[in-house]
């Protein structure tokens, strides 16, 4: 939620080959080169202008093409992912954590998230800070830092729910409607949808489809 910051502008290979098998397998560990993106929420500050907004949306969707498909090439007959996270460090939050996982599980198909009681291919951690944030390849790994502060002035699934978001790949889109879930803060902290809508369904499935982003 909030303003987008883009680090560790790294490359990856794009050359894959498409396998359909029908096989389900748990994430692999990050490569060691990707682009991580940091989506910040700051209650009260103000946002990225459009523009700007807009290039690190961009720029983070390349990267999680790119690593989307250097994943894929190395397995390429994956179909459904199973992605799973780890709660130990955000104990507060265990039951926003799970609904959200829920959520998006019943929304999606081609990726699902799963609890895992050891080290996860994400994590979540909560704290004071200046903000709710996810810092991510947008492919199922990194971590989700939850902001007690604003937790308590927004809808705390709705963050949740929206962070997680950014881990399967969807950027900011502050300016869309309450029914959006990446709108994030735009709405207000009246807004207490914690639902992706069709449109972003159908996003986290397209790159997800065969463990690999498919975006034109």
């Amino acid at each position: 939620m909030k303003r987008s910051v883009l680090s560790a502008t790294l490359g990856l290979g794009l050359a894959a080959a498409l396998v359909t098998l029908p096989t389900t397998a748990v994430a692999a560990p990050a490569a060691p080169a990707v682009q991580t993106h940091t989506a910040r929420a700051h209650s009260g500050s103000t946002h990225a202008g459009p523009q700007e907004e807009a290039a690190d949306n961009q720029a983070f969707f390349r990267a999680v093409m790119a690593s989307a498909r250097a994943r894929q090439a190395a397995e390429p007959w994956l179909q459904t992912v199973t992605v799973t996270y780890d709660t130990t460090n955000a104990p507060s939050f265990t039951g926003d954590i799970a609904n959200a996982a829920q959520i998006w599980n019943s929304s999606v198909h081609n990726v699902q998230l799963q609890e895992t009681s050891g080290t996860g291919d994400f994590s979540y951690t909560e704290g004071d800070g200046s903000g709710s944030y996810a810092s991510t390849d947008g492919h199922g790994h990194g971590y989700i830092f939850i902001d007690h502060q604003q937790a308590q002035e927004y809808y705390s699934l709705r963050i949740v729910a929206h962070e997680t978001g950014h881990v399967l790949g969807l950027p900011d889109d502050y300016s869309g409607p309450c029914s959006e879930l990446m709108s994030g803060h735009g709405p207000g902290p009246s807004c207490t949808n914690a639902h992706p809508d069709a449109n972003e369904s159908a996003q986290v499935d397209a790159l997800w489809v065969n463990g690999v982003a498919e975006v034109n």
